[in-house]
């Protein structure tokens, strides 16, 4: 299994950034991509986006592109979610999750973190 553990979270005036790390440990030889989600009170659990270990490849929900980069330190074992231009209905519990391929369905997933934070003030 690959344990994963998110940080960076916080409260952030509309219009702010934050960057979210997630850092994997424990068996992530099978780890082929680190997606990163969100989840409000009481509502699904939704994609953000992707980045695969290989070249790396990113792809993104299509309502954060261009406010929204991922990128990855192998080294460090690290996933980063780069937040710029935030909104009120950026609110959520951010959460990475690793799985062997890039998904946006999370139940393709293998491991999830325990969440982060992030509250956007209007």
């Amino acid at each position: 299994q690959v344990q994963l553990v998110e940080s960076g979270g916080g409260l952030v005036q509309a219009g702010g950034s934050l960057r979210l790390s997630c850092t994997a440990s424990g068996r992530t030889f099978s780890t082929g991509a680190m997606g990163w989600f969100r989840q409000a009170p009481g509502k699904e659990r939704k994609f953000v986006g992707v980045i695969s270990w290989s070249e790396p490849t990113t792809y993104y929900a299509e309502f954060v592109k261009g406010r929204f980069t991922i990128s990855r330190d192998n080294a460090k074992n690290t996933v980063y979610l780069e937040m710029n231009s935030l909104k009120s209905d950026d609110t959520g519990v951010y959460y990475c999750g690793a799985g062997r391929f890039m998904s946006m369905k999370p139940q393709l997933y293998d491991s999830w973190g325990q969440g982060t934070q992030v509250t956007v003030s209007s």
